[in-house]
């Protein structure tokens, strides 16, 4: 059973607060050296991530308890009987990987306090597929994940073969409906090599309910996407959504496949970070990734360039408008997310409010 706490009942509106007791995507494995102290911002959270000399990946409460200076700034140090320790740069206090207090240099034989009484919050992290995901609990004082993160299909050729980030100056929730809208890209999306014109066509995909989110059934691409074309075959593809933020897109041409994976992790309230991770073993990602690298910035400096002009509207606190069925998949990110923020709160497992469902557009 899940432990209840009042905290983590869902934000009253769209565009507050945060999904807690959830992964969020926080780096690429690659990216945390050994040694390495960096400072993140999660959640309004400052969090170092780092890793030992030995391997293992750890996250801090980026604060010392002592004089709030950040940790990060410091190094990774090594003394007798106290392993590898984070050591703050302004006296020298000295933190083990799971927060406890192993050493404060400033004090004599007698004096207090004890050490290993004082501590910084460690977060529980897990590096899998080659992604760092931090565990968000709802409780401040931390807790154990009751779910493991996401494990993604396709992830294979190695790693990622490319991958790029923008951060966005947009809530969480306004950059999540604007990457799963269906009806946008003929009108922010206008590059000749992604789309055919005439662009508009109707539209039907098959949805159905999974695992803390929804997926588009697997079936072949819009005829007017072009893009498509380059993988040769008969591509066929998945796209899932999965809170608090993953969209990915599986495509399998013949014994070949391609994911396309978007992490959205909420710096703050007014700020998300999109990274966008593509792993193939098809031959195109050899040859074309220049190409393919210079398609993915345009496709986030346009939609950010979207979130700036939407951003002038949104300053006035407009109430807005959701119509089925180009927006069903935005009305049943923000139906998950009220779940999954009651289903914490009861103290219950999460009940997908997802039906399978055939929904129907132009674009």
């Amino acid at each position: 059973m899940i432990a209840a706490t009042e905290s983590a009942a869902a934000p009253a509106r769209f565009g507050q607060g945060f999904i807690r007791d959830a992964w969020y995507f926080a780096a690429l494995g690659r990216e945390v050296a050994p040694g390495s102290l960096k400072r993140h911002e999660l959640l309004g959270e400052p969090v170092l991530i780092g890793r030992t000399r030995a391997g293992e990946v750890y996250a801090l409460r980026d604060i010392c308890p002592h004089r709030a200076a950040p940790l990060s700034a410091g190094r990774l140090v090594q003394h007798p009987g106290e392993g590898e320790t984070v050591e703050c740069p302004y006296h020298g206090w000295r933190f083990r990987t799971d927060g406890v207090c192993a050493a404060i240099p400033s004090l004599v034989e007698g004096q207090g306090p004890e050490a290993e009484r004082i501590r910084v919050r460690s977060y529980p992290v897990r590096e899998s597929q080659g992604l760092v995901f931090v565990w968000m609990a709802a409780d401040g004082r931390g807790g154990e994940p009751d779910h493991e993160p996401p494990v993604f299909p396709g992830v294979v050729g190695g790693g990622p073969r490319l991958v790029e980030a923008m951060d966005f100056d947009s809530h969480v929730d306004h950059a999540v409906v604007g990457l799963m809208d269906p009806a946008h890209g003929p009108y922010v999306h206008q590059q000749w090599w992604w789309r055919s014109t005439p662009s508009m066509h109707d539209k039907a995909k098959a949805f159905e309910p999974r695992e803390h989110g929804f997926a588009m059934a697997r079936h072949a691409p819009s005829s007017n996407s072009r893009a498509y074309r380059i993988l040769g075959g008969a591509p066929a593809t998945e796209i899932t959504f999965r809170l608090p933020g993953y969209r990915w897109e599986h495509i399998e041409v013949g014994d070949r496949q391609v994911l396309a994976l978007t992490c959205l992790t909420p710096v703050n309230e007014t700020r998300t970070r999109i990274t966008q991770v593509f792993w193939s073993d098809h031959w195109v990602f050899a040859l074309a990734r220049p190409f393919l690298r210079q398609g993915v910035r345009a496709f986030l400096k346009q939609d950010g360039g979207m979130v700036n002009l939407q951003n002038e509207g949104l300053r006035y606190d407009p109430a807005l408008i959701w119509i089925d069925d180009a927006d069903t998949q935005a009305k049943w990110y923000q139906q998950l997310k009220r779940e999954w923020g009651r289903a914490r709160a009861e103290g219950r497992p999460f009940r997908n409010p997802v039906t399978p469902a055939t929904l129907h557009w132009r674009s």
